[in-house]
């Protein structure tokens, strides 16, 4: 098997890194391609993945345009050279266009549910792996499964928080500390909606500066004020931050899930509901609000609960869903690897939620 797996985000590429070296041992070639919007470019190389870079990602809604045109046909190029099997993606267009210019397999994974992505790769797609409580219909090429993206490389089997993460932050070990995620409001499923305002995140720093050490990460340039806070560490760690915080705020969901799975206690603010996140409330590891005023509230209400709460919460959330990883994996063998898929593509699916 020869397989692309195209990265639209850091969070890309831990979805699939421990998907690829499993494919890798059993013989598989592999190639990352990439555009290079914050860290993905550090993270493949981290993980000493073979990868092209096409270049930087646009954020304004010309270069978007543009951009569509532009990765469509280096994707299209890279896959003449590279001859893959298999696309691999999170809901990627650009894949998803050059799988079907080159009459190969798209498989996407799809956990946003943002329709004005979809529509342009849906077509040119032979299978959309999504989790169970996305609430979004997407056809018969939907599958669901008991799981979110974040479970394929924060499950117990891929992922052991190191506590060196206190020196790596320069703190003594045991000291408290808290994480703020910022984004940039450029995705294109952002328009219309919010977050924080400026006063509300200096607002909240001063709130938790009060009980402990203070670390932002953000998409963007952080103001004079919060750039002192701005975290220092390299971005293959940061689950190891995320799982020893006393708690996490959250204007991306990634991180707000991410640190749900981990087990740390996370407030997501954003007017856009993610269901993974939602589906995390039901155990009381993520809370959703884009009301400032509950924000607060909220930070208080959580300082005052026993960490080791939150960490059963999150063991309970992990035996209720499959290893996403494995359940890939296996998905990729049963339909890609063992089976003849042809033109008409009936997938199998794996049964067993056990790790293999």
């Amino acid at each position: 098997m020869r397989i692309i797996f195209d990265i639209g985000h850091p969070g890309h590429v831990h979805l699939f890194k421990h998907l690829a070296h499993l494919l890798q041992k059993d013989g598989a070639e592999v190639l990352f391609t990439a555009r290079d919007k914050e860290f993905e470019i550090d993270l493949l190389r981290a993980e000493g993945f073979r990868f092209k870079n096409f270049g930087k990602h646009y954020k304004s809604l010309w270069g978007k345009l543009w951009g569509l045109v532009k990765f469509d046909f280096q994707m299209f190029i890279t896959g003449l050279q590279f001859k893959p099997d298999l696309f691999v993606s999170h809901g990627s267009i650009y894949a998803a266009h050059a799988a079907f210019l080159l009459g190969k397999k798209h498989l996407s994974l799809e956990d946003s549910g943002n329709m004005e992505q979809i529509v342009l790769y849906r077509p040119f797609t032979d299978a959309i792996l999504t989790p169970d409580v996305l609430p979004e219909e997407l056809g018969p090429k939907q599958i669901r499964y008991e799981g979110y993206h974040e479970i394929a490389y924060l499950h117990p089997q891929f992922f052991k928080p190191n506590p060196q993460v206190y020196g790596w932050l320069g703190l003594n070990k045991g000291e408290k500390y808290a994480i703020v995620r910022l984004v940039s409001w450029n995705a294109t499923h952002d328009a219309g909606h919010k977050g924080l305002s400026n006063e509300d995140k200096s607002k909240l720093v001063r709130k938790l500066s009060k009980h402990m050490r203070v670390f932002i990460t953000s998409e963007k340039e952080l103001s004079a004020e919060l750039k002192p806070l701005q975290i220092k560490i390299a971005p293959e760690r940061l689950h190891h931050a995320l799982a020893f915080a006393d708690i996490v705020v959250s204007e991306g969901a990634t991180i707000a899930s991410e640190a749900g799975v981990l087990g740390t206690p996370s407030i997501y603010i954003n007017s856009i509901a993610r269901s993974y996140c939602q589906d995390q409330e039901r155990y009381g590891t993520v809370f959703n609000t884009s009301d400032s005023d509950k924000v607060f509230s909220l930070v208080d209400d959580i300082l005052t609960q026993d960490r080791e709460i939150f960490r059963e919460r999150s063991r309970q959330l992990l035996a209720d869903k499959v290893n996403v990883t494995q359940f890939l994996y296996d998905f990729i063998q049963k339909n890609y690897v063992k089976a003849k898929t042809g033109k008409s593509f009936a997938p199998v699916l794996p049964t067993d939620k056990s790790v293999g």
